[in-house]
């Protein structure tokens, strides 16, 4: 006989000003099963584990959580679950120890057993050695981990994650699932919520929303299945490999693609309806050969497929002049100290114009600090960071005026409205009078943001924030641009449309640096620098850094498993 679901939704709605959030949503997970709740932003994730976790009530249909009902039992229930939400309400003035402590006295652990408690929380978590370390201090990675340790304080029977792997790098969110698959073996059950179909791919059972309803259901390998013989690599291109993607995706029979290292990845509407290569200038070498289907292409199908390939930015942009090989960003030598503490140690790079360089690194690597030094946002202790030749230390003005920035919160104002914001940033940028009217007015209808326009930046859903963020570095038509995260938390048919933006202004000739922990999005880029402990490990494209980690047992290496063993071996 098979034992009972711990989490049951059956019917469930939610509105919010009449409008439903959540439309007839059934689901149940089994004990030591872990469920994923997988959708764009919108999609209703959030409004689920709420009313779940008892924080919300629902219109209507019925839910159980352990047995209980979120409605009526929340107060029982609350020392049932643990509940991570998507911004976990860590205290960044106090040590780990202190956080711990706090959410023990909440959840009424005390004595021993919170003794216990700790001791087993923090040898599960590795943060042993950091339990005088201010929250503030971790990093990304170690954050997380701290919210499930004060998730799991009271030995919850089921574990509700609402996004947990949102900037993490992939070592941390390794480690991450290692711990949540372990607490599921023994036991309980998992409601685990993302916009990352990787990680949707290793739970047991997945539900797939959009618009507050479940469009598809059943375990990672069945719904792979309904994608057999529609997957493909296009292999030997001659010439650009953004511009064959960009006639591949005009193509009828195409639903999606994306860049793979030098090849193109592509979905097909229908199996056995190839695109004509000859259309898609793809070279005389050029030959279509089957690959394994993902989630995230099963995902985008149920959606109705990619946005295309086309940007409708790149198209208003002008061309940036400039030869192709010469320098425009360059680091020489680049340190950055803190004290005692080096965060960047002589890290040097060259990228040429119109390339995509990639700045990879696990969380606190110095990445970050080192993209911050080389778009003018932090001084180098010493070194130079140079943009088309201008030192950002002694002339930092006169070189930010040339870059466009795109910060990894999107450093919007969310009180001001959508107006407001983009006056805002293009006057910063120089912008005035009638040019910068005219520039706001083709920003507006380039990322549709009319209907926005005069509400608050705040509420707005993440996927605008990303285009208005992307318009307000964009508008002073600026030859370089940095990215620092930039779709952190998107859904795939997002990060598509903003990629597509990307290879368009590349084309252009515009220079793109961006960080990401997004290991798909790495094979986008021309180059990359990957770095750790605050020293370079490797450069190189994609297809080198993944050739450096093949062996017999694993000939074909993803991106991640070479950002995975590059980082190991430097540490050994």
């Amino acid at each position: 006989m098979s034992p009972s679901p711990t989490i049951v939704a059956r019917g469930l709605i939610k509105r919010f000003a009449g409008k439903a959030a959540l439309d007839g949503i059934d689901l149940k997970v089994l004990p030591g099963r872990i469920g994923g709740l997988v959708g764009p932003d919108g999609a209703g994730k959030t409004t689920l584990l709420r009313v779940l976790a008892g924080l919300l009530t629902p219109d209507g249909g019925e839910a159980s959580v352990c047995g209980l009902n979120p409605a009526t039992d929340g107060e029982t229930l609350h020392g049932r679950i643990g509940y991570m939400p998507q911004k976990f309400g860590l205290y960044e003035d106090l040590s780990v120890l202190e956080n711990l402590r706090l959410y023990a006295d909440l959840r009424g652990v005390t004595g021993e057993a919170r003794e216990r408690s700790f001791a087993r929380l923090l040898a599960f978590t590795d943060l042993a050695r950091f339990t005088d370390r201010p929250a503030g201090k971790l990093s990304g990675g170690m954050k997380q981990k701290l919210g499930l340790a004060c998730s799991l304080l009271g030995e919850p029977q089921a574990l509700l994650l609402d996004e947990p792997g949102v900037g993490v790098d992939p070592i941390s969110r390794r480690e991450l699932w290692r711990m949540v698959r372990e607490l599921a073996s023994g036991g309980i059950s998992v409601l685990w919520s993302t916009s990352y179909l990787d990680e949707a791919e290793l739970c047991d059972e997945v539900c797939l929303m959009s618009e507050g309803r479940v469009k598809a259901a059943g375990s990672p390998a069945e719904l792979r299945a309904a994608m057999a013989e529609r997957c493909l690599l296009l292999t030997g291109i001659a010439g650009n490999k953004r511009q064959v993607l960009q006639r591949v995706l005009r193509q009828p029979q195409v639903m999606d693609g994306a860049i793979q290292g030098r090849h193109v990845r592509l979905v097909l509407r229908r199996a056995g309806e190839q695109p004509d290569l000859a259309a898609c200038q793809a070279g005389p070498g050029a030959a279509l050969s089957p690959a394994a289907p993902r989630l995230e292409d099963a995902f985008i199908s149920l959606l109705g497929g990619g946005p295309g390939g086309d940007s409708v930015l790149a198209a208003v942009m002008p061309e940036v002049a400039g030869g192709g090989e010469d320098a425009v960003i360059e680091a020489r030598a680049l340190t950055k100290r803190f004290g005692d503490f080096v965060a960047t140690d002589a890290v040097s790079f060259q990228v040429a114009r119109g390339e995509i360089f990639g700045l990879l690194g696990p969380n606190g690597a110095g990445k970050s600090t080192t993209f911050k030094m080389e778009c003018g946002l932090l001084k180098p202790s010493s070194g130079q960071a140079l943009v088309n030749g201008l030192d950002l230390k002694t002339s930092p003005t006169q070189a930010r005026q040339q870059l466009g920035y795109m910060a990894q919160k999107f450093s919007l104002y969310a009180q001001l409205t959508v107006r407001q914001n983009l006056a805002f940033f293009s006057g910063i940028y120089g912008l005035g009078g009638a040019r910068q009217q005219a520039r706001i007015g083709q920003m507006v209808e380039v990322f549709g943001l009319e209907p926005y326009l005069d509400g608050p930046t705040g509420p707005l859903p993440l996927g605008f924030k990303q285009r208005l963020a992307l318009a307000c570095a964009v508008m002073h038509e600026p030859s370089l641009l940095f990215l620092d995260e930039p779709t952190s938390g998107v859904d795939p048919v997002t990060r598509r449309e903003f990629w597509t933006h990307i290879n368009g202004l590349a084309d252009k000739g515009v220079t793109v640096m961006v960080t990401t922990h997004f290991m798909d999005e790495a094979e986008y880029c021309d180059r990359i620098a990957l770095i750790d402990r605050g020293r370079m490990l490797a450069l190189g494209a994609p297809d080198e850094l993944k050739a450096r980690v093949a062996s017999e047992e694993r000939p074909n290496p993803t991106m991640e498993d070479a950002f995975v063993e590059l980082v190991k071996r430097a540490g050994a």
